[in-house]
């Protein structure tokens, strides 16, 4: 009996919560004058019409309310930005409002605490490691010293693709591809390969996506403020389990470097060696005038941004550039005769061949146009604010939708179609930036919190897709002559649904010539 009047209570309580809620919320949509709105649900607000593919959910919302929407989900206010004009008063008009991230448990545990760099609030901390990213890390000079890396891992992978050629091995792009940029990433970040099954690099990897996954999960917690405590999906557990395995593989890691930097110091090592992201990070935690001390978490956070943020997303652009020229072999055919008359039939082709392929740079845009790893650019309000009329509240969750901007009808001709001339000048050249100055096309988002890895990944994304129309014609089905089914997948990085199998046939070997 003392049970059932505990719960009587609870709920009690939980039903005057939710009539308070509501009576502020009525009280605040008289006063503020918030953008169009679908009718919300009690205590679930709008999360009945989330699907397992959000970015399309919200675009079926735009498509009827406008291109800026409120929704609540739970006790959270939300709001959708799907059109270029909206995009750009969040992102540039009106940034210092929307420089900071929404905040998820699951994400926020295995970040220690968003102690890393893609998810840390807007401040001292952030700018820190955003000026570090640009001059050290990321910056030109660091991608210039790993160039040999990149070139040595895409040969490996154009020539195991050989190898498979010669035997008509069906091939899984997309597992292929994900095991090359792991291996540039990892050889960048951390000097080792994730080839090796038994190897802590190959541990790295399948730690960091199962982290990957369990951050993408729906939170009940995150939307429901009174079972936040609960844990009703059984998360805790799978989430404390895996950050501990991967703190355990990053600790001996850093135990590794910093031992083997104090041989070299002790012996007057050579100062030229290439140093890899690790060594930079260590010597800012060494460092006791930095501007700012990073913490052993603030390390292993940032390298778990590097692999969660530049492996999956570059490969899965190149396996959507891939299936899109597989269905159009028109499209194929003429990125092929540019870059034979390009590079020639004597070597392969290079990353410092890249800004002469205009036609190949303007492939890799039309497939981030349509297929943007990171459907959905997040960020939440530090402030009230007014776009185009309507009050944005502060700490709502702000989802600027460039899925749907890459297939706005009003920006672009026949959006649906795979175009690639779209993106060519009269004088055949490809000028549209893809670092966010144009809002039309935000594929490494815009403004202070835009992607700073998009140089590396416009190194590798290109560059590899060239290779692979350069070696091989990719045959798909038993005749040869099948097509790409395009179903989109759920998950972070907007996956295919389905693998793409394809029997690669050579017809361009450079390694014979070696």
């Amino acid at each position: 009996m003392a049970n059932f009047g505990e719960y009587f209570v609870f709920l009690l309580i939980w039903l005057a919560s939710i009539f308070l809620l509501r009576v502020i919320i009525t009280r605040f949509r008289i006063k503020a004058r918030l953008p169009p709105s679908p009718r919300a649900l009690p205590v679930l607000g709008h999360l009945y019409l989330l699907t397992k593919l959000p970015h399309q959910a919200f675009h079926n919302i735009s498509s009827r309310y406008g291109p800026l929407v409120y929704l609540v989900f739970g006790s959270k206010p939300c709001v959708l930005v799907s059109s270029p004009e909206m995009a750009r008063q969040c992102l540039k008009t009106h940034e210092t409002c929307f420089l900071n991230r929404p905040k998820r448990t699951n994400v926020d545990y295995i970040t220690y605490d968003s102690s890393d760099f893609v998810l840390a609030p807007y401040g001292p901390y952030w700018r820190f490691m955003k000026r570090l990213c640009m001059s050290e890390l990321l910056g030109g000079r660091m991608l210039h010293q790993h160039l040999p890396i990149r070139e040595e891992e895409t040969r490996l992978f154009l020539k195991s693709m050989m190898q498979k050629a010669s035997l008509k091995e069906e091939v899984n792009i997309g597992k292929e591809l994900c095991m090359l940029t792991n291996n540039i990433i990892t050889r960048m970040a951390l000097r080792r390969r994730c080839c090796d099954v038994e190897g802590e690099g190959h541990q790295l990897i399948e730690l960091v996506k199962e982290m990957t996954e369990l951050g993408g999960k729906f939170n009940l917690g995150d939307m429901l403020w009174f079972v936040k405590k609960l844990d009703l999906q059984g998360f805790g557990k799978k989430l404390e389990s895996v950050r501990s395995r991967y703190d355990v593989i990053m600790e001996r890691i850093m135990k590794e470097h910093e031992d083997a930097r104090r041989r070299k110091k002790e012996m007057g090592g050579d100062g030229d060696e290439v140093r890899d992201l690790l060594d930079v990070l260590l010597d800012i935690y060494n460092d006791e005038s930095s501007e700012i001390r990073l913490t052993r978490e603030n390390i292993k956070a940032f390298i778990m941004n590097m692999f969660g943020a530049g492996t999956e997303t570059s490969a899965t652009t190149i396996e959507w550039g891939l299936a899109e020229l597989i269905n159009h072999p028109n499209i194929m055919l003429k990125a092929r005769q540019e870059i034979d008359s390009v590079v020639g039939n004597t070597r392969l082709v290079e990353e410092s061949d890249i800004p002469n392929l205009p036609y190949v740079q303007s492939i890799v845009k039309e497939t981030m146009r349509l297929h943007p790893t990171g459907p959905l650019i997040g960020r939440q309000t530090t402030e009230n604010c007014n776009i185009n009329g309507y009050d944005i509240p502060a700490r709502a969750s702000v989802f600027v939708n460039i899925w749907a901007i890459g297939r706005d009808p009003n920006h672009w001709e026949s959006p649906l179609e795979f175009k690639p001339e779209r993106f060519l000048d009269e004088e055949g050249q490809s000028p549209l930036d893809l670092k966010g100055q144009n809002f039309e096309l935000l594929s490494f988002g815009a403004g202070r919190r835009s992607c700073p890895g998009a140089s590396l990944a416009l190194q590798i994304i290109p560059t590899t897709l060239a290779g692979m129309i350069q070696c091989f014609e990719w045959k798909v089905g038993e005749d040869g002559n099948g097509m790409v089914d395009m179903e989109e997948g759920p998950g972070m990085a907007l996956p295919r649904a389905h693998p793409l199998l394809c029997v690669p046939e050579a017809r361009f070997n450079a390694f014979a010539l070696v």
